[in-house]
């Protein structure tokens, strides 16, 4: 049974708004709850079933993502390959500060955990470091892992939590860190960058307290900013552009915003009731993409069976499938809107592994 520790009532509450959620594509809670299948007397019990779920206390997000997070975890670490973990934060009209960590998994990613903080807080690192722990539970023995942050998380903390840990970093700094490179005189990080296109320090420290690390300083055509970045390994130019691998999470926020379920729609002003939305948002994302990756592994179209024959990845059966592969979200959520439909069976919402 998924979610054995919730008593059955909340999780077909939980499943009910899941479904909800992908017919609505949004977190309004009026129209959501016009589209949840559900019978009542009176209509305008829908939104308050709603609110109730929202603010109950029965549901833990970081617990009911469990099971899709390491699943997820698993699949983007398959065949060894190292699991890209990045990290980001938005906010919803000011009212409230997101932290979210996600993996890479293809050309996208998908959220891991997430913390909410009422106003437009620059949240410290305590819920990047419960966050990270939970995920280093998660995540399948001595799997090879590569931790991608903004410029929001360039600290003297996680610098010295992803050392401790012993995790690969690509973390971006801000212009204003100090830095001494052994060469007599303190300097800053924007001054190290000013009118330079690449340059490369193996050995550095950084802050007043001395965190020694390695810094790449990389300006490219058409970027107004240099990226300087923090890194555990000798500098080179194709390790810097590691960092890039954390872009995978702008997909995401893309599926959950305005491509997705528009969760900017949202009038929550409390943190923990966005939590749970993000929750239902989360599985959402989570079944759609898993249906979407799938997808063209039992029932490719014509033009990915040609282009699984190929030998070359140049060749223009190859090319022109790329050219019109649809996201595995995208994908997903349209195969479950055509078997719905259709009237036809659903793929399971989770497959245990």
């Amino acid at each position: 049974m998924m979610m054995p520790w919730l008593r059955k009532t909340v999780l077909k509450k939980l499943l009910l708004a899941v479904a909800a959620m992908i017919e609505a594509r949004t977190p309004h809670t009026a129209i959501l709850a016009t589209k949840l299948p559900l019978e009542v007397e009176r209509e305008d019990m829908r939104p308050q079933w709603l609110r109730r779920l929202l603010s109950t206390g029965q549901l833990r997000s970081d617990r009911e993502l469990e099971p899709f997070a390491r699943d997820a975890l698993r699949m983007a670490s398959s065949g060894g390959q190292t699991v890209v973990i990045a990290m980001d934060q938005t906010d919803l009209s000011d009212r409230l500060a997101i932290l979210m960590v996600s993996v890479r998994i293809g050309e996208r990613a998908l959220p891991l955990a997430w913390w909410v903080e009422e106003g437009a807080a620059n949240l410290g690192f305590e819920p990047q470091r419960q966050l990270l722990d939970k995920i280093r539970e998660w995540l399948p023995t001595g799997t090879p892992v590569l931790l991608s942050a903004d410029r929001f998380y360039g600290t003297v903390e996680l610098l010295r939590y992803v050392r401790r840990v012993r995790w690969p970093y690509r973390i971006r700094l801000k212009s204003h860190f100090s830095v001494d490179t052994g060469q007599g005189e303190l300097t800053t990080t924007g001054e190290l960058a000013a009118g330079c296109r690449e340059r490369y320090l193996p050995q550095v420290t950084l802050f007043a307290e001395g965190v020694p690390t390695a810094i790449c300083i990389l300006q490219e055509p058409g970027h107004p900013e240099p990226w300087i970045i923090a890194m555990d390994c000798p500098p080179t130019r194709a390790r810097v552009l590691d960092y890039g691998l954390r872009w995978g999470i702008e997909p995401m926020f893309s599926d959950l915003k305005s491509r997705g379920f528009e969760w900017a729609e949202s009038h929550l002003e409390q943190a923990k009731r966005l939590d749970q939305m993000i929750l239902i948002m989360a599985l959402a994302l989570h079944w759609c993409v898993r249906v979407g990756w799938n997808d063209p592994l039992e029932l490719p179209t014509p033009l990915e069976k040609k282009a699984q024959e190929q030998t070359s990845d140049d060749h223009w059966n190859v090319r022109k499938m790329l050219r019109s592969r649809l996201s595995w979200f995208t994908r997903g959520l349209r195969k479950l809107y055509r078997l719905v439909e259709n009237g036809l069976p659903l793929p399971l919402f989770w497959v245990p592994t």
